[in-house]
């Protein structure tokens, strides 16, 4: 029931479906595999669907599908973590395979994406939440079960992180300034 009548999938579709890209570029950046992004993003529909008779009309429905997200994303991670048996002979192709990828001439969209990827996971969390989907700490803090002085901190951290990340590659490639150059222009 939905305030006291039955869920039409109208009413579903209307508040839902609109996030539906935001949560898919979402799951893409915290699991790195479009596949299993839009498995996690089905299994957040299906889910939202279920539950749907207790979603509190006029409240943040985005927020509300961010928070079912974030907790599929983690139960992927388990089963993931928990599939990952290799025995010590054996080796990923990806150990056994040199990969060198060309040096583009200026910084691109790409470049930050790969910049956030080597972000550790908790720190890259927050940064989607709050810099791409521009989620409040509080709702973030909900979103992930910890307080809003944790989400500060990890989303301070991360910057940084990725502010170094990038900086070092701009560098690297000849844009911009040096790392050390952006931490003594950060002191003045």
């Amino acid at each position: 029931m939905f305030s006291g009548r039955k869920v039409q999938s109208g009413e579903f579709e209307a508040v839902a479906v609109p996030h539906l890209n935001d949560l898919y570029r979402t799951a893409v950046r915290l699991v790195r595999d479009p596949t299993e992004a839009q498995d996690l993003v089905q299994q957040v529909y299906l889910q939202a669907w279920k539950a749907f008779h207790r979603f509190e009309p006029g409240t943040n429905c985005r927020a509300w599908l961010f928070k079912i997200l974030i907790n599929e994303v983690r139960h992927y991670r388990r089963r993931w973590f928990n599939s990952k048996t290799v025995s010590e002979g054996e080796q990923s192709l990806e150990e056994t395979l040199a990969f060198e990828p060309s040096v583009p001439e200026i910084l691109q969209d790409e470049d930050v994406l790969a910049a956030l990827d080597e972000v550790p996971r908790e720190f890259r969390e927050v940064i989607l939440l709050a810099d791409v989907q521009e989620f409040s700490y509080k709702e973030i803090a909900e979103m992930l079960g910890v307080p809003a002085g944790t989400v500060m901190s990890r989303l301070s951290r991360g910057r940084k992180q990725l502010r170094v990340k990038l900086a070092e590659y701009a560098s690297a490639n000849g844009v911009g300034r040096k790392p050390q150059e952006v931490d003594s222009y950060e002191c003045a």
